[in-house]
């Protein structure tokens, strides 16, 4: 029975307030996922892989994974991008793959860079697998669907960075697409669709002495049919090898962060998210783990940690 509420509690959220993108507690070390403008500006190509695991200990928890690579094209102010991603929902999934494009305008002491992208995801869900026994009227339609669907998307973004900090605002997927055909005929008002959000993500980095380093930022994530979701973060350097931080999301989860610098190109991270909401008490926290590499030409066009 716990296991039959909470898949029906996805399909209805995905229904009625919005089937919205997967979160990412390091989002401000994989901004590619939220804001295409970003392509190409740490100036080398730069590869990030991601694991997250959602709500561990529930059955049909979220899980979510991401490749993504971004450079910048030599003696040119463009930044191409790719992103391939994988997302489970319970008996939904999505994959699906981006291409980004930047263009920076020098602007002050840096850069403003504006930001396309586009692609395209592939919707499945099968709701004949869900275990209904005795919690659903016999033969309900509802439960004998199968759905595969294309869903084509585009969106934009701004990006200003300089030496210390960055601002940027995003609007990922512009189109509404409607997830399942066969709701539309049986009610228009309730129907699960991909709906625009928007992004606006900043953060500064204060040098505290010759060896520490702190890094807060914040993400404001609007859509509708979803309150308004803020996150709050802030990151010790030590030395420019290790990080540590915490992260508060708003009436959700309050995150614990942590970083390795292994060399100059090759950086480990780790977040821990406690939740904080009447969900919390059926499962035992979410884990995420980032793996990014950078290709440098030289040394010295490697950005380290103090950079975002």
């Amino acid at each position: 029975m716990k296991k039959l509420y909470f898949l029906l509690l996805i399909l209805v959220a995905g229904s009625v307030s919005a089937q919205q993108d997967a979160m990412f507690s390091q989002y401000m070390f994989n901004t590619l996922a939220i804001n295409p403008a970003y392509a190409g500006s740490r100036d080398v190509l730069s590869v990030t892989a991601l694991n997250r695991t959602q709500w561990s200990g529930i059955a049909g928890a979220p899980r979510t994974q991401t490749l993504s690579m971004h450079s910048p094209v030599a003696k040119k102010n463009i930044g191409l991008g790719l992103q391939i991603f994988n997302d489970k929902i319970g008996i939904t999934r999505t994959t699906g793959a981006f291409l980004s494009y930047s263009y920076r305008l020098k602007m002050g002491n840096g850069s403003l860079a504006l930001g396309i992208q586009g692609g395209v995801a592939n919707f499945r869900a099968d709701y004949s697998t869900v275990d209904v026994s005795g919690d659903a009227p016999a033969g309900d339609p509802s439960f004998s669907q199968r759905v595969n669907k294309m869903l084509p998307n585009f969106g934009a973004g701004l990006y200003y960075s300089a030496k210390k900090f960055y601002v940027g605002l995003s609007v990922p997927h512009m189109l509404n697409n409607t997830l399942n055909e066969n709701q539309v005929r049986v009610s228009n008002s309730f129907v699960g669709r991909q709906y625009m959000q928007f992004f606006l993500a900043g953060g500064y980095s204060f040098d505290l002495s010759p060896d520490l380093c702190l890094k807060p930022s914040a993400l404001v994530k609007a859509v509708k049919g979803a309150p308004l979701q803020l996150d709050f973060s802030a990151n010790l350097w030590i030395k420019d090898r290790v990080g540590v931080g915490a992260s508060y999301r708003s009436g959700s989860d309050l995150i614990l962060l942590f970083e390795i610098q292994a060399t100059q190109q090759l950086r480990f991270g780790y977040a821990y998210d406690f939740g904080l909401n009447a969900l919390a008490d059926y499962h035992n926290g979410s884990h995420e783990l980032m793996l990014r590499y950078e290709f440098g030409a030289s040394k010295d066009r490697i950005l380290g940690p103090r950079s975002f």
